[in-house]
């Protein structure tokens, strides 16, 4: 049983791959989606895994700490033992998407679906959230957090022209996400202030067609070693989540199985999430809230670097 909750939003710095293993269609190497909604989402198991390899290189072989993290997150791959680990990350849902628009570069598109279940989720860990879901009316296309996106009263997104209005209700989720949601960072100042003027709500079919169709396609070609040229039919394509994508997945950790007498539940988010000072010290463990780590393939290409931010209780 899990006693201690805390909702993690993931933000893309770069192209983001988290393979879903099975080539559908024209791409070789998708990415991971919700069989329901086919929206792009992180697994769980992923998520653990990566943060569990980001805690293991900052051991670098230190007894003490491997053992600290075999505590958190479980034993070995293959290990045998009689306990498993304290944390646990859930699936990564989307929560805002970014869509090429003709003014200001890009907007961040979400649902109502996409905020109910983000509200949901923030309920789970108890959150204080005071926002509602807004819904849109049956003569606006979309809404928006602030008409300084706009052409007049036209959204220009991709090769689309939608009718928006000016809603409060999506202005008021996009200040909390700014305030909630993204790093405290001033590298990150432009985008906390971006987010609060240009978040738009467009309907769950609109949503569905660009989560599904703007994300980044990049083709590669496999080189011979040998002759360092292309290898004949070595052309594959492979698909990322867009930069500037938020997600949000939500921590949650019990008690220390290995150890009656252990780490508490409150011990094990702490060292997970716990802020950074002085990375490389000889006693403590960086924890991932307020960092940059390195989840899913291509991490050789310069893929996979998210920025964590843990909601504050």
């Amino acid at each position: 049983m899990f006693e201690k909750k805390v909702p993690i939003f993931i933000y893309c710095v770069s192209p983001v791959h988290m393979g879903a293993g099975v080539a559908i269609g024209v791409i070789d190497n998708p990415i991971q989606r919700e069989r329901h909604t086919d929206y792009p989402m992180i697994a769980g198991s992923g998520l653990k895994g990566a943060i569990r390899h980001d805690f293991w290189t900052q051991a670098n072989g230190d007894d003490e700490k491997e053992a600290i993290i075999s505590k958190i997150f479980g034993p070995e791959p293959g290990a045998s033992s009689d306990y498993a680990g304290a944390i646990s990350f859930s699936d990564a849902q989307l929560v805002a998407f970014p869509v090429r628009c003709t003014k200001n570069a890009f907007v961040y598109a979400t649902s109502e679906t996409v905020l109910a279940r983000l509200k949901r989720l923030l309920s789970i860990a108890s959150g204080s959230d005071s926002w509602k879901v807004p819904l849109l009316k049956s003569d606006a296309q979309c809404f928006v957090a602030d008409n300084g996106c706009l052409n007049g009263d036209k959204l220009l997104l991709e090769a689309f022209v939608f009718t928006a209005k000016q809603d409060p209700a999506v202005a008021e989720i996009a200040k909390w996400l700014s305030e909630n949601a993204f790093p405290e960072d001033e590298a990150f100042g432009f985008f906390r202030e971006k987010i609060k003027s240009e978040l738009v709500l467009l309907s769950g079919e609109d949503f569905s067609y660009f989560v599904r169709n703007a994300t980044v396609v990049e083709p590669h070609v496999r080189i011979s070693d040998a002759s360092g040229t292309a290898v004949e039919g070595g052309l594959f394509y492979t698909e990322n989540l867009p930069p500037e994508t938020l997600l949000v997945s939500l921590a949650m950790a019990s008690r220390e199985r290995q150890d009656e007498g252990g780490l508490s539940a409150d011990d094990v988010m702490d060292k997970v999430l716990k802020k950074c000072e002085g990375h490389g010290s000889d006693k403590d463990l960086c924890g991932i809230d307020g960092r940059v780590i390195q989840i899913g393939g291509d991490v050789t290409s310069g893929r996979g670097q998210v920025f964590i931010k843990a909601v504050k209780p």
